[in-house]
This record gives C-alpha cells, sequence and structure tokens, in this order.
C-alpha cells in the first residue's frame, strides 16, 4: 500500500485469527493526523477485530501495524495504551459498581496527565456526566454509560481514539448527543477511528472511508467518494 510518510496509524497486510477462523484477510489501511476514519460492513465482517488487532487484543499473526512510525504489532495493549491509543468497546465495559468520577480517576495515566483532557475538561464537554459524578455505573442510562466510555478514554490522553459502535443500543436523540460530542473531539484535532453499522451516523464525521467484507477490503475512499457512489451502500452494507 502506498502511502505518504504522513500516516498516525498504518496497517500492512495484516491476518488475524481467532482460533483456527482466519478473520483478517490481509488489511492494510492508514489514518492521517486530524482525520476521522470510517470503518464500514456488515456483521462479522472484521471491523471489531481490526480495532483489536491495533489495540493488541487481537494480535495478527501476519503483517505490520506502524504507530507513529513504531511497529506496535507484538506489544499488549497496556503498553499500545500508553504509546497514546484508547479504545470506546463496543460493551462499554465501565466499573458498574464504582461512580462516574471513579471511573473517570481510574483511568489517568501518569505518563500521558499533561494533555489537555482531565477531570473539569471532560465534564465541560459531557454536562450530564458532571451532573451524574456520585452515581454508580448501573444507575447510568444506555447513554450516559456511552458517554462515559468515551470520556473515560478521553482521561487518557490519546493521539488516537478508536470507536467501536458508538450508537449501538441508543435512542435516536441520544444518538445525535453522542455524535455531537464525537465531532466536537474531532474539531479539537484527535485523530478517530470510527466502526459503525449506522451509516448515517458517520457522514458528519468521516473524512475518509474503508469497507470490509469477509476479512478483506473492498472499498477505500473520500467522504465524497463513498456518499457519491449509493451502489456501495447496497453491495456491501445491505442499506
Amino acid at each position: 500500500m502506498s502511502t505518504n510518510g504522513n500516516e498516525m496509524l498504518r496497517l500492512d497486510g495484516i491476518h488475524t485469527y481467532y482460533g483456527k477462523s482466519h478473520i483478517l484477510q490481509g488489511i492494510s489501511l492508514e489514518v492521517r493526523p486530524h482525520e476521522c476514519v470510517a470503518i464500514l460492513g456488515r456483521n462479522g465482517a472484521g471491523k471489531t477485530t481490526t480495532l483489536k488487532s491495533i489495540m493488541g487484543l487481537a494480535p495478527p499473526r501476519n503483517g505490520s501495524v506502524y504507530f507513529k512510525g513504531q511497529d506496535i504489532g507484538r506489544r499488549k495493549p497496556y503498553e499500545i495504551s500508553r504509546l497514546g491509543i484508547a479504545l470506546v468497546p463496543e460493551d462499554r465495559q465501565i466499573f458498574t459498581t464504582l461512580t462516574v468520577a471513579e471511573n473517570l480517576n481510574i483511568s489517568r495515566q501518569k505518563n500521558r496527565s499533561l494533555g489537555q483532557w482531565d477531570m473539569d475538561r471532560v465534564y465541560e464537554v459531557f454536562p450530564r456526566l458532571a451532573e451524574r459524578r456520585n452515581n454508580r455505573g448501573h444507575q447510568l442510562s444506555g447513554g450516559e454509560q456511552q458517554m462515559l466510555t468515551i470520556a473515560r478514554a478521553l482521561m487518557t490522553n490519546p493521539d488516537l481514539l478508536l470507536l467501536d459502535e458508538p450508537s449501538e443500543g441508543l435512542a435516536p436523540l441520544i444518538v445525535e448527543t453522542v455524535l455531537n460530542i464525537i465531532e466536537d473531539i474531532k474539531k479539537e484535532g484527535l485523530t478517530i477511528i470510527i466502526v459503525e453499522q449506522n451509516v448515517e451516523a458517520t457522514k458528519v464525521v468521516a473524512d475518509r472511508y474503508y469497507i470490509l467484507q469477509q476479512g478483506l477490503s473492498v472499498f477505500e475512499g473520500s467522504h465524497e467518494e463513498f456518499w457519491s457512489q449509493p451502489k456501495l451502500k447496497e453491495d456491501f452494507l445491505g442499506v
């Protein structure tokens, strides 16, 4: 895959397996600083596995993962997090018995504590979390839990934010709120990869698109190229 040398993240022909199941079959992609890249595809296409491969949760068996020029393909998830990548998982994984404030505090990283994201900044961007700071995770609505998951990731002051299905299971009004927050975060210069089943949810935030099908990349293009070809959505996304 050709690159201009300015990418923040680059995947070169990665092959990822779950046991004997060959999930990703030579995926290559790049993400440039300050852009938002959307990864689309039907269920089982390999979208979440791509994020897990980046994060070290499902290390590729072959191929390379480069982050800011450094090969991170064999590093542990906690090492990758410390380098500046944060994952917002689809199942949220908040600590349900801890308060909002405790969930946020536990995410602080000493080596990345000088960034712009601290408790005050998070509460400014997520006023609902400020109101609920003393409530425990299990007392939050689905939308509030999603906000907390994103806020918790931001508390690590990442350079790259991975969002796995951020609109999943949320009411339309809450989806709009969450997408507005993602748009604001992007405007502040954070680099983002968003995986979404809800294609329309990516329309405002995504600069470029990749479509996966059965572990293969079948489309790469700009925002304009993707949205000007409705047949792409019919053929590969079923919408």
